[in-house]
């Protein structure tokens, strides 16, 4: 066990250093709540009925309604001003006899260890309590919340059990406690004799929680008929927020240069044009501009055209080839 308070109980000008233990846990078989189609384990949001954002578990405060409709606000600092003086202390008020408590008042139970030195002082104190079979009447400080606690003994160990004020019991208000409601001696007879005859001495091992087993008999049955399901796993919030990044600083990069890549698609995907070899000087001559409005039209507007080359002489040998060019494609025309 862990425990969840450290204090001292303060017994007339004894202080007995003390470690508070939750003394009971629920058994109860705990479900998630999950979406019936998939499995999926459904969340909830602490969300701003203001804005409509998420609040950080750090930003909540505690609120509190005034009868004419405004709101005060305190913050954990205003909580920790508080004098409070059964903060860290379990006070001892009075000694009271057990059966003078109603069991309605009890909330939740708790045990008390003894702190290092403090074991001969705790000792003395529980011996005490069981020998006059007295209880002892406290006050301490829970969660931000003082309540009253009676503390007893039970197996050698101080317990306590923390109490609801007076005013937190509410009183029965029920319409036939008002009405005259006769019983026929006969009845009450034969309802005591009931009573008699089902007494007994209090065992509580002897009773069972036939709800809870009969909720883990299904869930076995389920596993052992194969009724299971892996759990689903559930995308990094993160990673989502990091591949739309990256989808959008693509989609942003493409648009951008969007035009110089269709120029280059369009290149890539012309033929090849068939290069035919200047007939003559005259011949090359003409059609240089054709091929200089050709160039240009192909040269995207943002790059400069090159340089044009300087024009060299033409040997004897380049020209005899360049002469005899027309007779081949007047003999290809006659054919």
């Amino acid at each position: 066990m862990r425990s969840i308070w450290r204090g001292a109980v303060s017994f007339g000008l004894v202080s007995i250093g003390v470690k508070l233990y939750t003394a009971t846990e629920d058994k109860d078989v705990r479900f998630h709540q999950v979406h019936a189609v998939d499995g999926g384990r459904v969340k909830y949001k602490r969300v701003c009925s203001i804005d409509g954002e998420e609040v950080e578990y750090g930003d909540i405060a505690k609120g509190f309604e005034l009868p004419d409709g405004q709101l005060v606000i305190l913050t954990d600092d205003d909580l920790a001003e508080l004098p409070l003086a059964t903060r860290r202390e379990i006070e001892v008020l009075q000694f009271v006899d057990q059966a003078d408590i109603d069991p309605i008042q009890f909330e939740k139970t708790y045990y008390l260890e003894p702190d290092g030195p403090a074991t001969r002082p705790y000792v003395l104190l529980r011996d005490a309590l069981q020998n006059t079979g007295r209880v002892a009447i406290t006050k301490i400080a829970l969660r931000q919340r003082e309540s009253l606690a009676a503390m007893r003994v039970r197996d050698g160990v101080l317990v306590l059990h923390t109490m609801r004020w007076p005013d937190e019991i509410r009183r029965p208000d029920f319409g036939f406690l008002d009405e005259d409601v006769s019983v026929r001696p006969q009845e009450l007879q034969m309802a005591e004799a009931l009573i008699t005859s089902m007494a007994a001495d209090f065992d509580p091992t002897e009773f069972t929680d036939d709800y809870r087993e009969a909720m883990t008999s299904l869930l076995e049955a389920k596993q052992t008929g194969g009724e299971v399901q892996p759990v689903p796993e559930t995308a990094d919030p993160g990673a989502a927020v990091v591949d739309l990044m990256s989808a959008l600083r693509r989609s942003v990069e493409r648009a951008r240069g969007g035009a110089a890549a269709d120029e280059d698609a369009d290149e890539d995907e012309a033929p090849a044009r068939p290069v035919r070899k200047a007939p003559a000087k005259k011949a090359a001559a003409k059609k240089a501009p054709a091929k200089r409005a050709a160039a240009a039209r192909d040269t995207p507007a943002d790059e400069e055209a090159p340089a044009r080359p300087r024009a060299r002489k033409v040997t004897a040998a380049e020209k005899a080839p360049a002469a005899k060019e027309p007779a081949k494609r007047a003999s290809r025309r006659s054919a």
